[in-house]
């Protein structure tokens, strides 16, 4: 299905004029036929009087086919089953009174921006009450870019964790005859997609770095992660809507991870397991440090031959040195006054 686009229907207020001074007209003639067939009943006060009857009753009709679209928005029009047309220029349109306008995602309500239902309560007491304004304001197709903040959902990572994540994907309707007539809802079809994407693009990937682990493809084993290349992750997500839902007329502009987290059943234990790898990476750097703060006393020391140390001197002095440099809490030095031996 190809979108046409409805050019030249931008009449609606001679239209809206013209039904005003038929139904005037319509009035004046009744008006008119009834006190002429008072005095003496004629052919011609006859036919006038049912003209007028016909013009007055038969007017209102042509209503229908006045529509008002605002800035980004669109109608979908269908004559009789058949797709007629497009809709898609702000302005004040008159089509056929006949025509009804299609949009099955009108009454869907989805966790995104242009769905919410707000107003006050009077608000949608009246709304309620003129039920032809909220048909016709349901069908119309929002052409703006709008977000879709996804549910979080509990997905395996490749190392099998279960990692509880969420996203935002900021979308817009590009072909309005492929939103309408290629899927049932493209609302519900966009988030299904989603859905269906994130999962796909997630189980390629660790939470954090991971020994021997390829996330690109080529049989080379990487650094990426979904939480070190989120930005990566992101766009591959991107990508990987944008070809489920391009059948439906739908433009994917971006999407985001807005929740990144290990499940609740397993966040303990992996908060333990960073703790551990924490600790072990500051007892390198510390041990590191003090060996070489070791090795520069020693070779100061027996540069300036301040002090003359034998082997097991210097094993010693090393061990005492490691001692207080390495250890949780301050060292409590013992004065010895006699000889080491």
């Amino acid at each position: 299905m190809t979108e046409k686009v409805l050019q030249g229907k931008k009449n609606g207020m001679a239209v809206l004029l013209g039904i005003i001074v038929l139904e005037v007209l319509g009035i004046l003639g009744i008006i008119f036929a009834g006190v002429q067939m008072d005095e003496r009943v004629t052919p011609f006060g006859v036919f006038l009087l049912v003209v007028s009857i016909l013009v007055t009753v038969c007017t209102p009709i042509l209503t229908s086919g006045l529509k008002v679209l605002k800035p980004q928005e669109a109608l979908v029009l269908t004559l009789f089953g058949k797709y007629v047309g497009t809709l898609k220029e702000e302005g004040f349109y008159f089509v056929n009174p006949f025509c009804a306008s299609v949009n099955p995602a009108a009454k869907t309500k989805l966790n995104q921006s242009g769905d919410v239902d707000g107003g006050s309560s009077a608000q949608k007491f009246f709304a309620s009450m003129n039920t032809s304004s909220v048909e016709i304001t349901s069908r119309k197709i929002s052409l703006k870019i709008m977000t879709l903040n996804n549910n979080r959902q509990k997905i395996n990572d490749c190392l099998g964790n279960p990692v509880e994540i969420g996203i935002a994907v900021m979308w817009r309707v590009t072909d309005t005859a492929k939103a309408v007539f290629n899927v049932d809802n493209y609302k519900e079809y966009l988030s299904l997609q989603c859905d269906s994407a994130l999962r796909n693009i997630v189980r390629i990937y660790p939470y954090d770095v991971a020994p021997n682990v390829d996330t690109t493809g080529d049989g080379v084993a990487d650094e990426g992660s979904l939480r070190g290349s989120s930005e990566i992750v992101a766009g591959r997500i991107r990508d990987e809507i944008q070809s489920k839902v391009s059948e439906a007329g739908l433009e994917i502009i971006e999407a985001r991870i807005t929740y990144l987290a290990y499940a609740p059943e397993i966040a303990a234990v992996m908060l333990q397991r960073q703790q551990a790898s924490a600790i072990i990476d500051a007892r390198k750097m510390i041990v590191d440090g003090a060996v070489g703060m070791v090795e520069m006393a020693l070779d100061r020391l027996s540069e300036k031959e301040t002090v003359i140390l034998d082997e097991e001197r210097k094993a010693a002095m090393v061990s005492n040195l490691l001692v207080v440099l390495c250890g949780n809490h301050d060292a409590q030095p013992i004065v010895n006054t006699g000889t080491l031996y």
